[in-house]
C-alpha cells in the first residue's frame, strides 16, 4: 500500500508516518519503480503498535524498547512489564497533581465575586502564589 492508504488505515498522518520511519520505529519500505514507497501489513502492525502506545503516553525511547522486546518474542517480557509499571507510576503521579490543581482552582474559583478587573478574586489569587492553600 501507498503511504497514504497506510495513513488512512491506521489514522496516522503522513508526515508523522515519515518522522517514524527517520528515527527507526518504522523500517523503511520498499520502493515501487516509480519510487513511490510501499508499505506492507508488517508496516500497519507495527505503526499500530506505535499509535496505540503514544495514545497510551508511552515516549518514543519506551516505544522502542518495547518494539525491541516485541522484534525479540523469546526474550523475557519482564522489561515491558517494568515499562509498564514505570509508566503507569508516572501516571499515577500526574493524576495525583492535576487533582491538586483541581482542588485550587476550584477554589480561587469559588471566591469570584464578579465586577470589575480591578477586583477580581481570580486575577488577585494568579498574581499572589502566597494565596494558594499548597503548592502545586
Amino acid at each position: 500500500m501507498k503511504i497514504g492508504e497506510l495513513s488512512r488505515a491506521t489514522g496516522t498522518n503522513i508526515e508523522t508516518i515519515r518522522y517514524y520511519e527517520r528515527i527507526g520505529l518504522l523500517p523503511a519500505p520498499d520502493r515501487t519503480a516509480a519510487n513511490y514507497r510501499s508499505y506492507g501489513g508488517t508496516h500497519r502492525a507495527r505503526l499500530s503498535f506505535v499509535r496505540h502506545s503514544r495514545d497510551l503516553g508511552f515516549t518514543i525511547e519506551e516505544i522502542r524498547s518495547l518494539l525491541d522486546l516485541s522484534d525479540h518474542p523469546e526474550r523475557d517480557c519482564g522489561e515491558a512489564d517494568r515499562i509498564a509499571s514505570l509508566h503507569l507510576a508516572q501516571v499515577e503521579e500526574k493524576i495525583a497533581q492535576l487533582a491538586l490543581l483541581r482542588d485550587e482552582l476550584t477554589r480561587i474559583v469559588g471566591r469570584c465575586r464578579g465586577g470589575v478587573a480591578a477586583d477580581c478574586r481570580v486575577i488577585e489569587a494568579l498574581g499572589d502564589h502566597g494565596q494558594c492553600e499548597r503548592e502545586h
